[in-house]
């Protein structure tokens, strides 16, 4: 049941992203980038945490690997808005 929640929740990011970055392609409004950006980033982390949690059992742990792309996408994320914000 956990990998379905998993599974969901990375379908669900997915959406987003590809939701805001054709919106972004339509209409260049670059907060929007900045959030698409976020959530492909969001995708990546929740498809490693379905191969952690529902593939390869709690031998391997790939927390940190999960933290890192959700720290380097969220840090990409504030950087883009603060930098729009200044314009």
């Amino acid at each position: 049941m956990a990998g379905l929640i998993y599974g969901l929740c990375t379908l669900l990011a997915l959406v987003c992203a590809v939701l805001l970055l054709t919106a972004w392609r339509r209409t260049r409004y670059r907060l929007l980038l900045w959030g698409g950006l976020f959530f492909a980033g969001v995708t990546l982390s929740n498809a490693i945490l379905v191969v952690d949690k529902v593939f390869l059992g709690p031998q391997i742990d790939l927390a940190i690997w999960r933290y890192g792309i959700n720290l380097i996408f969220m840090i990409i994320f504030i950087i883009g808005l603060i930098w729009d914000t200044e314009e």
